[in-house]
């Protein structure tokens, strides 16, 4: 089985973003019996999810896991739902969208197809913080995960996929002492236990 396993590059002022090392770090690797193919996304609304997109037909993989940062949080945060709506602070390229459709004639919304409580529960159970999140935001994540599904859902292709927030690393805490985090090692077993919830 083989999952695509994508992270972003740094963002607004974060100069470093934990998701990238988890994606360069467990690319190749195995878990389980998954193979993890694993990519690092632009944070930008022209390329991230036209490039997410390729990676898919590029790859043929089985599931997609989409990580992003959501620095703030105190706890890893599976996807319910993505909107389709972009609105908020400026990408990478100095672009800022408001109240802009994701795709002009597409459904207000989809639903994550990852176990997401599966998920909350196999983190919460290895003493990892964990719980649903209904808000993916209107950034670029929710944005990748929009188009990801609706891709999936246009070309009636059956993969589970979806998007998972991570907290800040301790790295990010020390140059943000009001960030809540977890140790770079403690974010990458949780993403490997969150590997093991998806079944082929």
């Amino acid at each position: 089985m083989r999952v695509l396993l994508t992270g972003f590059v740094p963002f607004l002022d974060h100069g470093i973003n934990p998701t990238e090392a988890i994606a360069r770090e467990l690319n190749g690797q195995q878990v389980g019996n998954k193979q993890i193919i694993g990519e690092v996304l632009p944070v930008t609304y022209s390329k991230s999810g036209k490039q997410l997109i390729k990676l898919f037909e590029e790859h043929q993989p089985d599931a997609v896991i989409m990580l992003g940062l959501a620095a703030g949080r105190n706890r890893i945060t599976p996807e319910r739902i993505a909107i389709n709506c972009s609105d908020g602070e400026v990408d990478n390229e100095g672009q800022a969208l408001q109240d802009a459709l994701i795709r002009e004639d597409g459904p207000a919304a989809y639903f994550s197809t990852l176990p997401i409580r599966e998920m909350v529960n196999k983190l919460n159970e290895s003493s990892i913080p964990a719980q649903i999140s209904n808000t993916a935001g209107t950034y670029l994540c929710n944005n990748i995960m929009f188009q990801m599904l609706d891709y999936l859902k246009q070309h009636h292709i059956s993969c589970p996929a979806g998007f998972i927030h991570l907290p800040a690393s301790y790295e990010l805490a020390v140059m943000n002492a009001r960030l809540p985090s977890m140790s770079q090692q403690e974010l990458t077993r949780a993403v490997t236990l969150l590997l093991e919830c998806i079944i082929e």
